[in-house]
């Protein structure tokens, strides 16, 4: 092995992706747009700037790929990455993407269509972050502040999975000595049980002491909150869509893969949120 070079590195996956890597003594390269002078084990890396990917990728046989957030089309940014990628011989691609997909932006599905076209690819289609739910996401800041979700998905359940958990099965899956032509595959990943939003301010607020209340609206509403948040408005409305996907039972989905790669179950959002729990006491109502 050469190494693994991890997109998005310094996210809430990526970040774990890496040192898990380099806990098992795996060369990593940790690409970001502001890498820290004289730290090593970084490179400077934009989506938007394909001059930054040959160094990036040079001397790396492996990726952990990341697509540019917020984004409805991200394969016009990863395309040349991809093309640069597989000139210089990696042999593995592994792409962080959702279970879910966004109502009227089929650029993610073509985004792992092109990846399914590089060797050694695999696919991880991860549920809802459990993250999601602590600040700065939208939805963990409101809870923070106003002790309040507000949400389009009624009473729709999401198999909300732990990033780390994500990460952990990115790390196995990038540690093999050996890629196999059978390790080409997607993988569901999910945690332990599907929960609605009811269900997670229930636990939130038995863990917390502190009451959280579940605002139901619409999903122009939502789209709304999005956009004030910060995010662009086709991304915006397109995921505040998502919710009438899981309000219609749509998402409703549970999976093994974590166990069956890892060895250990995924984490349960009460795990999660007791790990958490100082973090939503910031500011009362």
């Amino acid at each position: 092995m050469t190494g693994v070079l991890v997109t998005g590195g310094t996210g809430k996956t990526g970040s774990v992706v890496a040192k898990l890597l380099r806990d098992r003594g795996i060369p990593v390269r940790v690409a970001t747009r502001n890498p820290v002078a004289g730290r090593s084990g970084t490179v400077r890396f934009d989506w938007a700037d394909p001059a930054t990917h040959p160094a990036a990728l040079r001397g790396m046989d492996q990726v952990f790929l990341v697509p540019p957030i917020n984004s409805v089309d991200p394969a016009p940014l990863v395309d040349p990455f991809l093309d640069e990628a597989q000139r210089l011989g990696v042999r593995r691609v592994v792409l962080l993407g959702s279970a879910i997909t966004l109502p009227n932006a089929p650029g993610a599905l073509e985004l792992a269509a092109r990846v399914r076209a590089q060797p050694g690819w695999v696919v991880l289609r991860a549920a809802g972050f459990m993250q999601n739910f602590l600040s700065p996401h939208p939805l963990g800041e409101r809870i923070r502040q106003h002790g309040e979700i507000h949400t389009a998905a009624g009473d729709g359940r999401l198999g909300w999975i732990d990033a780390r958990d994500i990460a952990s099965v990115a790390s196995v899956l990038l540690a093999g000595s050996a890629v196999e032509p059978g390790d080409q595959r997607d993988y569901l990943l999910t945690g332990p049980k599907a929960l609605n939003y009811p269900d997670t301010a229930e636990i939130i607020a038995a863990r917390t002491g502190r009451p959280v209340d579940v605002v139901h609206i619409g999903v122009d509403e939502q789209a709304a909150r999005y956009r004030a948040a910060g995010m662009p408005a086709e991304f915006a409305a397109a995921l505040a869509a998502v919710e009438e996907g899981i309000r219609a039972g749509r998402e409703e989905q549970i999976s093994t893969a974590v166990l069956d790669l890892t060895g250990r179950p995924p984490r349960a959002f009460t795990e999660f949120v007791q790990e958490h729990a100082s973090e939503w006491m910031g500011r009362p109502r």
